[in-house]
């Protein structure tokens, strides 16, 4: 059985991974608005994966017999600047990300469950990939300086 302050602190991280696939999302319909098809599509799937990570998130804390509780989603941005600013948005996200990962850890390591840690070590992982995922893409659109966005977008959109 998961303790009150794990459950607390996974249900805070349920909220946040719904918002973060709102968030995605969002980006998803700006650049489906601003003809980046392939931007929108790896946005989508971005608001999918992280919408699965609660549902993941979900299924243990039930599985623990822990008490989910689906919180108020904030409303989140929808009106973006230039590919590049969404991208760096998306860099900033994940470090927040990854920092709110390593807190629930630090909670699971706390209450000395051996079991939520096994279980958040796999997002902590996957954490480092999204970075430097979202890291890379920022990178190629500098070197690109603006051009050849359609380039990337069609890259982008390749992704399953």
């Amino acid at each position: 059985m998961l303790s009150e302050n794990l459950v607390k602190a996974f249900n805070a991280q349920i909220n946040a991974e719904m918002w973060s696939s709102n968030l995605y999302l969002s980006m998803s319909v700006y650049f489906a608005q601003n003809g980046y098809d392939g931007m929108a599509s790896w946005m989508r799937a971005q608001s999918k994966e992280e919408l699965d990570h609660a549902y993941e998130m979900i299924d243990f804390v039930i599985k623990r017999n822990g008490n989910v509780e689906i919180g108020q989603i904030n409303v989140v941005p929808t009106a973006w600047g230039s590919v590049l600013e969404v991208f760096e948005h998306v860099y900033q996200h994940e470090c927040h990300v990854s920092k709110l990962i390593d807190d629930l850890l630090d909670v699971a390591i706390k209450e000395n469950d051996k079991a939520a840690q096994n279980f958040i070590n796999k997002f902590v992982d996957e954490q480092v990939e999204e970075e430097s995922t979202a890291q890379t893409i920022v990178d190629r659109i500098k070197m690109m300086n603006g051009h050849n966005l359609i380039y990337l977008d069609d890259k982008l959109g390749e992704r399953k």
